[in-house]
């Protein structure tokens, strides 16, 4: 009898948490960036990097901004966050350390 009760509680819990901003899907960082047909491509972004010396391993979407995992020039392996519509770096993280944060 006690197991709909704990299903039920789990599943408003889930709805509770699903409905509440997707944006900040990691709390590292938002971007509030418009619809996505406005957005670059990731692809772009990572053309761009590549050229700049960087190597990627990993991009994502993650709370409306780009996220990249690779290695900067300078050899650091980093998480990187870029605004999806100008692609400026917004904040670069080493092992949970802010190397960079735009202000």
């Amino acid at each position: 009898m006690k197991y709909p009760v704990i299903a039920a509680a789990a599943a408003a819990i889930f709805a509770i948490n699903g409905l509440s901003s997707p944006a900040l899907a990691t709390g590292k960082m938002a971007c509030e960036a418009g619809p996505q047909s406005g957005w670059k491509t990731r692809a772009e972004l990572e053309a761009s990097l590549v050229e700049q010396g960087w190597t990627i391993k990993k991009s994502k979407v993650d709370g409306g901004c780009y996220e990249v995992y690779g290695t900067t020039p300078e050899g650091d392996r980093v998480e990187a966050y870029f605004h999806p519509v100008s692609l400026q770096k917004l904040l670069v993280l080493r092992r949970g350390q802010e190397l960079f944060r735009r202000n």
